[in-house]
């Protein structure tokens, strides 16, 4: 139950909780982009109106242009009503085209409802007359026929008419409302005068709000705005799950990874737990029987020489021998169980490294000699000073110089070396041997594991117990038919 707590914990921790975030920052930027690509569309919608409509009242106001200069005071009135009408028939933006006098009055016109009609209350044929410029009106006017228009008027330059004229047109509403619709049919768009009235407005309009993209119109007193168009909440949803979708499985393989981690180094410190336990079991056996075995040994063998000075013959010193060895080899394991046994009741002292391999180098060099092996040593020349007890020291490279001589059948090559490191040195002690196989490296540090046919499987345990007490590391690397490099790493010492 608390292994399961701990796992949906974990689970949270590790796929919930960052996936959450993970999804809320996509929302974020998610709601964030759809925001800005629809203010954007709204943007690029008011500026094609914005252009439109001052392409529009450019083209009024240059036909108005052409207009001035093709009217003549002295043409006849129905001449001049003939151009006006053409005008308007040739552009369907018109609601009609006019001619005014300095009063205001319509002097000629394209359409019936023009006749002798007053224009001189409206407030921008006031004020191309105040300011003798062209002038376009900021409110809405409905004609007789119900046609609601916009005027635009301009004051006329010839001096031929001998008074002030005014020429002038009504701009259909609903013709660029057809415009409109037909450039952004979906599109919430309304057009304000300065007052902020309504002119015009498609799909509803929309009231001023800052849901909204408010352009200016150059030509005119006017502003264009769109409204942003409202959020597609499917299209929302489905850019998350394509962006959460991924977070979330990425969340999970760590998760896995991490459970994987985890359950790999609870199943090591298990098996290290289970080695301790093993070395304890051994060691609390060795404290309490390795005497009383020794004991008997002792007399054991002292009595055996006895029968072997009593009995000469051939075969009973064959037999004699077999007993002495064994009797040998089982002192060899109660000397390996009482270190296991008493790990920490050792002398330490300060000793040079060099020195205990020049100790040991004869002994060394003779059985390489008489297994025909070559061995060659290689230390600094400067002392290597570490703590450690020397006898325990010995027994180590004893221990693993004689593996790597039984390693090596027909001739080969034993070398050791000292490498001097700044806070530790390393004793490398390399051999041309059979080499261990994969399967067996990860089981040659554990008790009673051995793959020679007499071993005890307790040599490489006691040799890495007392260079842990050193305070030191040994590690083995291996290859087979290539052979094995054991590197001791000790501590070193200030001279």
């Amino acid at each position: 139950m608390k292994k399961r707590k701990k796992n949906i914990l974990l689970y949270l921790i590790i796929v919930i909780v960052p996936t959450m975030i993970g999804v809320g920052s996509c929302l974020h930027i998610v709601l964030e982009q759809d925001m800005k690509e629809r203010t954007e569309d709204a943007k690029w919608i008011a500026t094609i109106h914005q252009r439109n409509w001052d392409q529009f009242i450019s083209e009024t106001v240059t036909t108005l242009e052409i207009l001035s200069i093709a009217l003549d005071a002295n043409s006849e009135k129905s001449q001049i009503d003939k151009l006006l009408l053409k005008t308007e028939t040739m552009d369907p933006r018109y609601g009609g085209v006019f001619l005014l006098n300095q009063h205001g009055v319509v002097q000629s016109g394209s359409s019936p409802y023009l006749t002798n009609l007053n224009l001189s209350q409206h407030s921008y044929i006031q004020e191309v007359v105040r300011t003798n410029d062209l002038v376009i009106s900021d409110q809405l006017e409905q004609l007789p026929n119900g046609q609601e228009i916009v005027g635009i008027a301009k004051p006329l330059v010839d001096e031929d008419f001998g008074s002030p004229m005014i020429v002038g047109a009504h701009l259909r509403v609903d013709y660029m409302q057809n415009i409109m619709q037909m450039l952004t049919p979906n599109a919430e768009v309304s057009i304000y005068n300065t007052n902020g009235e309504s002119i015009m407005s498609l799909n509803e309009g929309l009231l001023q709000s800052d849901q909204s993209i408010v352009l200016p119109i150059d030509r005119l007193p006017w502003d264009i705005e769109v409204k942003i168009a409202e959020a597609n909440q499917n299209s929302i949803i489905k850019r998350i799950i394509l962006i959460s979708l991924p977070i979330f499985i990425l969340t999970n393989i760590l998760f896995f990874f991490l459970k994987y981690i985890m359950l790999k180094r609870q199943t090591n410190l298990e098996k290290k737990q289970n080695e301790l336990q093993k070395l304890e079991l051994v060691g609390n056996l060795a404290a309490s029987t390795a005497h009383e075995i020794r004991n008997p040994l002792t007399g054991i063998k002292g009595l055996i020489q006895l029968l072997g000075e009593k009995h000469t013959a051939t075969q009973d010193q064959y037999y004699f021998s077999i007993i002495n060895d064994e009797i040998n080899r089982i002192n060899e394991i109660v000397s390996e169980f009482l270190i296991l046994g008493k790990p920490t009741i050792q002398k330490i002292d300060k000793i040079n490294l060099n020195c205990i391999i020049r100790e040991l180098e004869p002994l060394i060099k003779s059985e390489a000699n008489l297994a025909n092996i070559d061995y060659e040593v290689s230390m600094p020349e400067e002392p290597i000073f570490i703590y450690c007890n020397k006898d325990q020291m010995k027994q180590v490279i004893l221990n693993i110089t004689k593996n790597a001589l039984e390693s090596m059948t027909d001739y080969g090559k034993l070398s050791l070396s000292i490498i001097r490191k700044k806070q530790n040195c390393l004793l490398v002690i390399k051999d041309t041997g059979s080499g261990i196989c994969k399967e067996d490296m990860d089981k040659i540090f554990q008790p009673f594991f051995t793959s020679k046919d007499s071993g005890t499987g307790l040599g490489l345990v006691v040799c890495r117990r007392i260079i842990e007490s050193f305070q030191g590391e040994i590690a083995i690397t291996s290859k087979e038919s290539v052979g094995t490099e054991v590197v001791i790493s000790l501590p070193l010492q200030p001279s």
